[in-house]
């Protein structure tokens, strides 16, 4: 299968088995897309794609491991360059990549009855009035995306660009704090819903995880419905290729520290360049940054913040420098919080 762009974060795959991955960051190996699966053939699925086919998803990183392993091993593999164990599709076996800007651009353009595409075109039209952001640098993923969806779908939504993520990220906030706006901020029901969801596999108390979620302008509803907005660099935008740095994973370790720069926090991948200032478990040199692949670790926490976080160290060398990271997202005891007390 040939396709000419890039695949990155936000993309699906469909493979020649039919299963359906997301894919993970913007750098990738030669011979495969770092993707985990989300969506499988199953006869006693709950979600029917237009085809008649019938689909089962699964969300958890254990569950995603543990069917690929009992039945497509192969696609679990360990990556030399990352240094850690991954889910990724050879590019051999890609039947299908799937777009968000194109298929955001297929719902504009033909319109729709369905209620859910209804909300897509509103938020979209909505962001794009308020922020000026270019129509064709935005996009929607998740169920949408794939023809996967339920009457309680949420919307998932990118925006690619730097500049334009920027901008998007001022205009949502804009949008969350007017009051007749049709982009609303969660209330104190959603934020529990929203926590129930998410604690399920990233350990947090409710009070540390409002605290962070309230001031943030990448989730929320619109018409009753839950939205989530991704900010994602063009792939001309990193300067980093696959090979060029090293990563080698060490021990996990619980840190505490105040943050220095947070000025690619609200991407996917986020980064926070740190100072480390005390090791509370674990083993640990001292950390320079805290990355993270996963949206919900995004804007958590600000620049002059001091914080709390737990996750795994990893080593980094390039030909310049090496020096030691904590990256979170990949055990349900993660997580990056403010230190308010």
């Amino acid at each position: 299968m040939e396709y000419k762009k890039p695949i990155i974060e936000g993309d699906f795959i469909e493979d020649k088995n039919n299963l359906i991955f997301d894919v993970k960051g913007l750098i990738h190996p030669p011979d495969r897309v770092i993707a985990y699966l989300r969506y499988y053939p199953d006869n006693e699925g709950k979600r029917i794609r237009n085809n008649g086919k019938k689909y089962g998803k699964v969300y958890s990183l254990e569950d995603r491991e543990k069917y690929l392993n009992e039945r497509f091993p192969g696609y679990i593999y360990f990556d030399p360059v990352f240094g850690v164990k991954l889910e990724g599709v050879p590019r051999n076996q890609i039947k299908k990549v799937y777009s968000p800007i194109d298929r955001l651009q297929k719902i504009l353009s033909q319109g729709s009855t369905d209620d859910l595409e209804k909300a897509v075109i509103l938020f979209a039209d909505t962001l794009q009035e308020e922020s000026k952001i270019p129509m064709e640098k935005m996009g929607v993923s998740g169920s949408v995306l794939v023809d996967l969806t339920q009457p309680d779908s949420d919307i998932d939504i990118i925006v690619y660009g730097e500049k334009n993520c920027r901008i998007g990220y001022e205009a949502l906030g804009i949008l969350f704090n007017k009051k007749k706006s049709m982009i609303k901020a969660y209330n104190e029901e959603g934020l529990r819903k929203l926590y129930e969801f998410r604690v399920k596999d990233t350990l947090i108390g409710y009070d540390d995880f409002a605290f962070s979620e309230k001031r943030k302008y990448m989730s929320g509803e619109i018409n009753g419905r839950d939205i989530f907005i991704r900010f994602l660099k063009e792939p001309t935008e990193i300067s980093e290729r696959y090979g060029d740095v090293k990563y080698v994973s060490l021990n996990n370790a619980r840190i505490e520290g105040v943050v220095l720069e947070d000025k690619e926090a609200i991407f996917t991948p986020c980064k926070y360049i740190i100072e480390h200032i005390k090791t509370l478990e674990g083993k640990a040199p001292k950390i320079s940054e805290i990355v993270s692949y996963r949206g919900r670790f995004c804007d958590q926490v600000r620049e002059k913040e001091k914080f709390i976080a737990q996750g795994k160290i990893e080593k980094v060398t390039s030909k310049s420098e090496t020096y030691y990271r904590l990256i979170l997202g990949g055990k349900k005891e993660d997580f990056l919080v403010v230190k308010r007390f």
